[in-house]
């Protein structure tokens, strides 16, 4: 008779992300007309420069391990990167770059977490952080950002939440799902809580340069040496450079913080892509004006999908401020029976939706809001188009 798997893995739910993007990409293997607004990716290629500097790093054969933690002239070029972009300052030791920014988070969280340490999660929350704790064996503590707040906690509710056993909260601004951005101020609130109560601060700051209407990017280690001290900023070049399956993150954090992450990297991963490193190098060094461009392609297309999705009966979003998503709320379908189906969840719809409307969208029911949908605009206008009139259609 065999052993039982591990008790821990098994719990582990699939990202909803990445099944609804299989499903969707398996009916498009079927020919089926389907459009799809699940994945966290741009749709633009990588530019040519940095496709080129992987190129010439193959052809140089700069094909073997690295440096277990990345190697120095990258995390020289994050260290440039983040000062003229954040004005953080650190050093090429503070620094570990790993294979995507979601790698850096989960061996982050393994390296700060005791069993029974708890996380403070503001919800909605990307559908990883919450499996992330759970692996390291942490406890997820959830804290419900509304939909009237702009899905945003306050130092109140983060303060209301901590316990002797809290150790870290995560955040995430821009965000994902919500596409909402902290204020200086609300940052310098939150912030305050955690330095009182010696709180580490997970910083996901992976769509910092996807922001519009001219809001300001603050990141939180920003705010003062003793913010800083306590917080671990995660980053990488997959959404600003639309480098998503080149696999490159990095941490930025203190020494002895970024030391523990870079051994426990050595044995979980041994090093990151070597050719991966280069382009990533050629990314941020290279001139970035063409981040922008792409941003407001974003931009236009988010203004699109906002005003056409709050015209729809049924439905209704909040107008993001970075990021590439909208969620939709569907509170006034709950309950009601579409196409012969009683909608009880997110989940329900998403299903619906995909198999009659031929739409593929995310249900947020594994982001803690059982009652929104997520659309990511990081698709075509041509497609964005066809999935509202389709979402129309659907509802109508």
């Amino acid at each position: 008779m065999k052993k039982p798997l591990s008790a821990m893995a098994t719990k582990i739910q699939a990202s909803t992300t990445l099944a609804i993007d299989a499903l969707f990409k398996k009916m498009q293997e079927d020919g089926v007309d389907v459009v799809g607004f699940g994945a966290g990716e741009p749709d633009f290629n990588t530019p040519d420069h940095i496709k080129a500097a992987a190129k010439k790093a193959i052809d140089e054969n700069f094909t073997r391990y690295t440096a277990a933690a990345g190697i120095i002239p990258l995390k020289k070029a994050i260290c440039a990167r983040l000062l003229a972009d954040c004005g953080l300052s650190y050093e090429p030791a503070q620094i570990v770059i790993s294979n995507g920014a979601k790698h850096s988070l989960s061996q982050t969280l393994c390296c700060l977490l005791n069993p029974g340490d708890e996380v403070i999660l503001p919800a909605p929350y990307w559908v990883s952080y919450l499996e992330m704790v759970n692996i390291a064996g942490g406890t997820p503590v959830v804290v419900e950002a509304t939909e009237a707040a702009d899905f945003k906690i306050t130092a109140e509710q983060l303060k209301a939440a901590v316990t002797d056993k809290t150790k870290a909260l995560i955040l995430c601004s821009p965000s994902n799902p919500t596409g909402m951005v902290y204020t200086k101020a609300e940052l310098q609130a939150i912030a305050d809580v955690c330095v009182q109560n010696g709180i580490y601060i997970v910083a996901d700051e992976i769509y910092y340069k996807l922001i519009y209407d001219g809001k300001e990017f603050v990141s939180v280690a920003s705010l003062s040496d003793a913010v800083k001290d306590i917080t671990i900023v995660v980053n990488g070049v997959s959404k600003t450079y639309a480098m998503t399956g080149w696999r490159i993150g990095y941490i930025a954090a203190p020494a002895e913080i970024a030391k523990v992450v870079a051994n426990y990297q050595s044995h979980a991963a041994s090093a990151p892509n070597s050719v991966a490193q280069k382009a990533a190098m050629e990314a941020l060094q290279a001139d970035q004006s063409g981040i922008e461009a792409m941003r407001e392609e974003f931009q236009k297309r988010r203004n699109f999908l906002v005003e056409r999705m709050n015209q729809i009966e049924g439905v209704s979003c909040k107008m993001p401020e970075g990021a590439f998503y909208v969620m939709m709320n569907i509170e006034k379908l709950i309950g009601k029976t579409l196409h012969g189906v009683k909608i009880t969840c997110a989940d329900d719809f998403s299903k619906l939706f995909l198999e009659k409307g031929l739409v593929a969208t995310v249900p947020c029911e594994g982001f803690g809001a059982p009652t929104f949908v997520r659309w990511s605009y990081a698709t075509s206008m041509k497609n964005i188009e066809t999935g509202l009139d389709r979402l129309a259609k659907f509802l109508a």
